[in-house]
């Protein structure tokens, strides 16, 4: 409930600190004296729209702070944490300033905030009446529709990629196509680029080697020569008596080597004798590699590897198809799930509705409002506007006069209907709202009498389990108040300013006996404001 509220600044409101109790407050003044400044400046704390036109004369900003107090399991806890601040204490101070340029700042328990957050907690701790909005959001229904939300959110995020994957899935499969007809091995360039280079050198190292082999080969060759020297050096070896041994030895191994390299130059001669296309082929082979390599920017020994990255790739493609269609039943499923959830609340609805109905029908004619009629609208509404809340949208009709038809409740009732069908709202749905403070401005207007006094009764029952505070110009329902406030204005330093008085027994009968006769106040209206006291309290 609201503790207390500090206004400082504040249009004819120059510093004012009123503490609140439980119960049922009234605030009465003459008109003009400035009770409506205290709902305005209330309105700042609760994230209502600021102006510079707040702000009193000669002042340069204007500061507001309302103070709460609040069950540890209230929703306001809740919005608290989230918005990550302490959620845990049983006060929340609400605090807002106004400059004279119109611009605003706002605190949570001294913490620096949004206005938006300002006017969520401010929803969530008082209702003004012209506020008025009554939703059921089950919390089953409510996490279905999340659930669907993020299944959906799911399929699309799945569905854009694959479409985005789509676009580039003919240009992969037609690179991976080349890379896998090229067939690019990790050390190929190395291997190539030698091969390349003997087969360019072929032809002269096959002179070479030519030239080599007639030099060792053939009648003049050293081959030749070697086995003629080792002849004569056999025939004269006995005459030597073993002077020629070595010498015959090493020429003996000088043709064994000799053989060895002449058969060696021939084989690398039958090596060499190659496809005259292979250079060609070669140089073909190279050239793809590289040419790939610059397409893809990569070097060619990173080939193979890009080669596998482009199939996983393609694999993802495929695997998302199957992965989107997945998601899509599960999408199918989460909706199916809601409009379940949502049918179930409907028909809660709708059963409430007629008990709704039925309770504010009986309350209507002790408020002069006998042949009015009240209804709760379920209205289906189209699937692109389904939420969190439903398949519908609820609101409320009424039809003021007889043969009339029915009509949104704001439109068609006046400014005194209004209230009073929202006081006999509040009276039936006393024990569904988690709000602990409602506000009522001027109920009981353009009504007087049994009317008045049944409206102060109401509002009398309400404030036995909510606090509720009452602008009022009926002398009946003050005459209800736990407590009771005058608003007045008074000269001050040659300008005009808002006083606020709590009253006591004295003071509190002689304000109700001025709003019996008016300025000259008689015995008449001070016995008259007795008696209403004495018959609020029975």
């Amino acid at each position: 409930m609201l503790l207390g509220l500090n206004i400082r600044d504040v249009v004819l409101i120059d510093r004012l600190d009123l503490a609140f109790r439980p119960g049922l407050c009234v605030l009465t003044g003459e008109t003009g004296a400035g009770k409506s400044i205290l709902l305005d400046a209330l309105g700042l704390a609760l994230g209502k729209r600021a102006e510079a036109g707040l702000v009193r004369a000669g002042a340069q900003q204007a500061a507001v702070s309302a103070e709460f107090s609040v069950g540890r399991n209230h929703p306001a806890q809740a919005i608290l944490r989230e918005a990550g601040l302490d959620g845990e204490g049983e006060a929340i101070v609400l605090r807002r300033l106004v400059g004279v340029d119109g611009r605003s700042r706002a605190f949570v328990n001294d913490e620096p905030a949004s206005v938006g957050l300002l006017r969520e907690l401010g929803d969530s701790l008082v209702e003004i009446q012209g506020q008025f909005e009554h939703t059921v959001s089950p919390s089953a229904l409510a996490q279905a529709w999340r659930d669907w939300c993020e299944a959906r959110q799911r399929e699309e995020d799945a569905a854009r990629l694959l479409a985005a994957s789509r676009e580039e899935e003919d240009l992969l499969r037609h690179q991976l196509a080349e890379l896998d007809s090229l067939a690019p091995e990790a050390d190929e360039e190395d291997l190539l680029a030698a091969r390349r280079t003997l087969l360019q050198n072929a032809e002269r190292l096959a002179e070479t080697l030519s030239e080599t082999i007639g030099e060792l080969d053939g009648k003049a060759g050293a081959q030749a020569a070697l086995a003629r020297a080792a002849r004569r050096l056999e025939r004269a070896r006995e005459r030597a008596q073993g002077l020629l041994d070595a010498a015959l030895g090493a020429t003996e191994r000088a043709a064994a080597e000799t053989a060895e390299a002449l058969a060696s130059l021939e084989a690398t001669a039958r090596q060499l004798e190659l496809d005259p296309r292979e250079l060609e082929k070669v140089e073909e082979r190279l050239f793809a590699l590289r040419a790939a390599a610059r397409k893809h920017q990569v070097t060619i020994a990173d080939l193979p590897g890009l080669r596998e990255q482009m199939a996983a790739r393609l694999a993802k493609i495929d695997a998302g198809s199957q992965g989107v269609e997945h998601l899509a039943r599960a999408t199918a499923e989460a909706r199916a799930q809601f409009i379940a959830a949502a049918q179930s609340v409907s028909r809660e609805r709708a059963g409430g509705a007629a008990r709704l109905d039925a309770g504010v029908a009986a309350e209507l004619k002790p408020l002069r409002l006998d042949k009015a009629r009240f209804c709760t609208v379920l209205t289906p509404l189209a699937e692109e506007d389904w939420g969190e809340s439903g398949c519908e949208r609820v609101h409320f009709e009424v039809a003021t006069n007889p043969g009339a038809g029915f009509g949104p409740l704001a439109r068609i009732a006046s400014g005194g209907e209004l209230s009073r069908f929202m006081l006999a709202l509040k009276l039936v749905l006393a024990g569904t709202s988690s709000v602990p403070t409602l506000i009522f401005d001027e109920v009981d207007s353009g009504i007087g009498g049994a009317v008045a006094a049944a409206v102060g009764e109401r509002l009398q029952r309400l404030g036995t389990n909510l606090q509720v505070l009452v602008v009022t110009h009926s002398p009946q329902v003050a005459a209800r108040g736990a407590y009771h406030w005058r608003v007045a204005k008074s000269l001050a330093a040659r300008e005009t300013v808002t006083r606020v008085e709590e009253l006591d027994e004295d003071t509190r009968q002689e304000e109700i006996a001025r709003m019996l006769s008016g300025r000259n106040i008689t015995a008449e209206a001070r016995a008259a404001a007795a008696s209403l006291i004495a018959g609020g309290r029975a």
